[in-house]
């Protein structure tokens, strides 16, 4: 077993100072999990699974059946019951409270609306995403990148029952989690918008080409890809622009969000086709941003990357404050220093860079320009954002 030590820290923090404390992320990313170690914690607990029809029947009534309860309330997979809302908002107000509620979901607050109108103010979401390279270990990177950080995917016994728990995920995901957000789009017209954005993994998003491609308007397809963004299993990285001569980039950059999902929709088994494959250095990519992110535990909102019609571009971009640092990303293990690395930092005026690679080295390779090898990634500094390395 994994332990998850940082996800279980940063829950009880959570929970210490706010009454609800919501895990969100995609389905069998170990929410369940997690609320099971923490319910350990507690002398009572109460655990609603909404995809059970005995807990549906329990709370037919929320109110009746929730205001009397103390301790930890859990109530998991949240989205098939979004009328709680209301009723959590008002025990929430509620003096002398004894209670703390942890609510599990897999779709994003944006999508589920009645988050943000009965809850704000009152909530404190964190999101969960599968193993990171920190918790599987640096020599079990490329099982990582292969596999992906689905908790099953990952652990299972060989590539080709890794491969089929990946087959099955897509095919549930599309034929019922999707349905039971509400959504009425064709299983087999979202797989093929996926399967399409496998390719585009690592691309800027382009929706007049990409709705020329898939043969629907601009509007249907940007429909389609926010619901699965919301839905956890695809990233927009944003841009970032500001008042400079060059022109930039303003459109998102798509990214799906585990790289076992891409290379399951991409057919690629092993990491000897992936080696063969196009798509190889956009994997690469997206697999070490996740890393980078997670390492540096960063907020949605201080996430972007930077890019110009000149050419010059920063593959991420952390922003914090006053602090500013730029990520350039190559898959090679003789990182070099770039007129790209050198006008980012003059434009954007970077506190640091670092070029990540795939050596297991760090190394100045100029004046606030750094080389640090993936699996040395523990190495960044988490917090303040602190340019120094060990």
């Amino acid at each position: 077993m994994i332990l998850r030590t940082k996800y279980l820290n940063k829950i009880n923090e959570l929970l210490t100072n706010n009454l609800i404390v919501a895990l969100i992320g995609p389905r069998q990313v170990g929410k369940t999990t997690l609320a099971l170690e923490i319910a350990k914690q507690f002398s009572k607990v109460t655990h609603f699974d909404l995809e059970d029809s005995i807990a549906l029947a329990r709370l037919k009534d929320p109110m009746l059946a929730l205001q009397s309860l103390e301790g930890l309330i859990v109530l998991d997979e949240i989205q098939h019951m979004p009328d709680l809302f209301k009723v959590l908002r008002v025990l929430a107000d509620q003096p002398d409270q004894k209670r703390k509620f942890l609510i599990l979901g897999s779709a994003s607050p944006a999508l589920l609306k009645q988050t943000s109108e009965s809850l704000a103010g009152r909530i404190a979401y964190l999101e969960i995403s599968g193993f990171s390279l920190q918790e599987v270990g640096e020599q079990n990177l490329n099982k990582l990148w292969i596999r992906g950080s689905f908790p099953r995917s990952y652990l299972s016994p060989d590539e080709a029952s890794s491969m089929s728990w990946r087959q099955q995920f897509i095919r549930t995901f599309l034929e019922r989690d999707l349905p039971q957000l509400g959504i009425t789009i064709p299983a087999i017209t979202m797989r093929r918008f996926w399967m399409m954005l496998a390719h585009y993994h690592g691309q800027i998003w382009n929706a007049a080409e990409f709705s020329r491609a898939f043969g629907m308007n601009d509007k249907t397809v940007r429909n389609y890809l926010d619901i699965l963004t919301s839905t956890f299993v695809v990233q927009q990285l944003a841009p970032w622009w500001e008042n400079i001569s060059k022109r930039q980039v303003k459109a998102p950059k798509i990214f799906l969000s585990d790289t076992g999902l891409l290379h399951a929709l991409l057919g690629l088994n092993t990491l000897e086709e992936l080696e063969g494959h196009p798509k190889i250095g956009a994997s690469w990519e997206g697999f070490v941003i996740n890393t980078i992110l997670t390492q540096l535990d960063v907020q949605p909102e201080e996430v972007f990357y930077w890019s110009t019609f000149t050419g010059a571009e920063l593959d991420l971009l952390i922003m914090r404050g006053n602090i500013r640092l730029g990520f350039e990303i190559k898959r090679t293990v003789s990182p070099t220093l770039t007129r790209s690395i050198q006008n980012a930092i003059e434009d954007l005026k970077l506190s640091h860079v670092y070029v990540v690679n795939a050596n297991d080295q760090i190394y100045p390779l100029a004046a606030n320009v750094t080389a640090i090898g993936l699996t040395r990634i523990n190495e960044l500094p988490q917090h303040g954002f602190n340019t120094s390395y060990v």
